[in-house]
């Protein structure tokens, strides 16, 4: 199985995986969060996400972060460098729930999987 690592300035991997904990406690094991630090250097955030990445053994990785270009991406570039991993950025809740209701599946079709639930997640609500 995929394993799934959120890397995001803090406290947001914390609170995304709080909320899988809370929707599919059964699942909470197969995804860990790396809160990057504001007063933290990259470096220390990179051996967080090793840990993190070790974790699950050598597993295909699905990375996701919260804003592209910003330090969480650049410390999960790093470690996607290192490790058989996927990253998207942009994170947000639906996109990690539909990732871990497909975390089974195939590191290609997880990512097409994650991406289409980020999108979907999306809308404008109206009053009726």
């Amino acid at each position: 199985m995929n394993g799934i690592v959120i890397i995001a300035h803090a406290p947001l991997a914390t609170a995304l995986r709080q909320c899988v904990a809370h929707v599919f406690p059964d699942r909470a094991e197969g995804v860990r969060a790396v809160d990057v630090q504001p007063q933290a250097s990259p470096e220390h955030s990179l051996v967080q996400a090793r840990e993190s990445a070790a974790h699950f053994g050598g597993s295909p990785l699905l990375l996701l972060t919260d804003l592209p270009g910003a330090t969480p991406s650049n410390v999960a570039r790093a470690l996607m460098a290192e490790c058989n991993a996927r990253l998207i950025g942009g994170v947000n809740l639906p996109m990690l729930l539909r990732a871990v209701t497909y975390q089974h599946e195939p590191i290609d079709a997880l990512v097409t999987r994650a991406l289409q639930g980020g999108c979907q997640g999306v809308q404008e609500i109206k009053n009726a």
